[in-house]
């Protein structure tokens, strides 16, 4: 594994020495590794990464090098990232859907734990090792989340019995796993799903190694700050509760929780209408600003100067369009920027690590094509105080 060494500049010196007229992603290592770190600290069980979130080999290599060696992966090319920074990495497949190429793809990279969530699924697996893990995911009506992935996966309970009984029958470690959605801030959504597994295990009467309570750990947006540990504390109750004594080992896979506070964006304004109220970035859905298209408004922005100094007038809310010709391009509305910000200014998007350069396309030749690597985010935006 090879730690690349980080640039010397933050990234409103960056921005005032190069004057870059492109969006540029700046990833701070140190403190992606302080994140990593502060997981293993705080959890009592095995942390991975959900390289969904981002995954570039610079966020894979600081996280190994943070002592992160697990990795949730989607698809074959998640894969072969993984094994391109950590050829020792452990893989967790837990996309339950997969096709009959793409499960052979994860038993020649040697997945090692597999989730499914309907019978369907469990038979494609059929040649997969039987000294692998076969982990049941299980959905509920739980709300607390930005949005539910229970519509999408997830056995009902009943069901999960039922998965539960055939992954014994054919020989493979059982396990189960849920999600409870992203951004979810409420500890009592991982509450009740821990609950729910200890009363579906008793149905079904198998007893597991293992229980992964997925991610969707919430992450500071500029409105609230999120308390990880609480989250922690009533898994660790619920599961004391439920289990007793045969209490299954913890996973958890935070993907957006581990990377979004590691970068800020940058963004440039090409043009303001005459009015004031209308904006054009350099940047937007299609290239690293898709997330605020389904999460809302980001409330860590901050707006400076060609030369690096921060813009501190009145706030003012715009309507805000990136850089290609669909009007579709377009933030949510009501964005507040200074209203001394002007043509050439950055706009500065802090909590950007996920979900921005993972999901950033090149639709009419914009969007982003790499990460700056700073030592620090000095200056990065920080949640207004109330």
């Amino acid at each position: 594994m090879q730690h690349i060494a980080p640039l010397s500049d933050s990234p409103a010196a960056y921005l005032a020495k190069h004057s870059p007229d492109k969006p540029v992603l700046f990833l701070a290592p140190s403190v992606l590794q302080a994140t990593a770190r502060r997981f293993q600290a705080d959890f009592d069980g095995l942390v991975t990464y959900a390289v969904k979130a981002n995954d570039r080999a610079e966020v894979l290599s600081n996280l190994v090098a943070a002592g992160i060696t697990t990795f949730d992966v989607a698809s074959p090319a998640e894969m072969a990232a993984v094994r391109a920074v950590c050829p020792q990495a452990v893989l967790h497949y837990n996309n339950p859907v997969r096709s009959a190429s793409e499960v052979e793809a994860g038993i020649a990279a040697r997945v090692y734990s597999w989730s499914i969530d309907d019978m369907s699924e469990l038979a494609k697996l059929r040649d997969v090792p039987r000294d692998n893990e076969v982990a049941v995911r299980f959905a509920l009506p739980v709300k607390g989340a930005a949005y539910d992935f229970g519509s999408k996966f997830g056995a009902a309970p009943e069901q999960a019995a039922d998965l539960l009984r055939a992954v014994v029958q054919m020989g493979f470690t059982p396990s189960m796993c849920f999600h409870p959605g992203t951004q979810c801030n409420d500890p009592q959504a991982w509450v009740q799903y821990v609950h729910a597994a200890a009363d579906i295990l008793r149905t079904a009467e198998v007893s597991i190694k293992r229980l992964n309570i997925g991610g969707g750990f919430a992450v500071d947006r500029g409105f609230d700050a999120p308390d990880h540990r609480a989250v922690f504390a009533a898994v660790n109750a619920a599961l004391a509760e439920s289990f007793g004594v045969d209490a299954p080992l913890l996973l958890c896979e935070p993907g957006r929780a581990m990377v979004a506070d590691a970068a800020v964006l940058a963004t440039r304004i090409k043009g303001m209408r005459n009015d004031g109220r209308t904006v054009f970035l350099n940047d937007g859905i299609y290239g690293g600003l898709p997330d605020l298209r389904d999460m809302g408004l980001s409330g860590l922005v901050d707006v400076v100067g060609p030369d690096g100094t921060r813009r501190l007038g009145a706030a003012k809310p715009r309507v805000v369009f990136g850089p290609t010709c669909d009007s579709l391009d377009r933030l949510p509305d009501g964005l507040p920027l200074p209203e001394d910000a002007q043509t050439g200014d950055y706009l500065l998007f802090g909590g950007m690590g996920a979900y921005s350069i993972a999901m950033s396309t090149a639709f009419n030749g914009y969007g982003l094509a790499g990460v700056t690597l700073v030592s620090d985010l000095e200056g990065a935006p920080k949640r207004k105080a109330a």
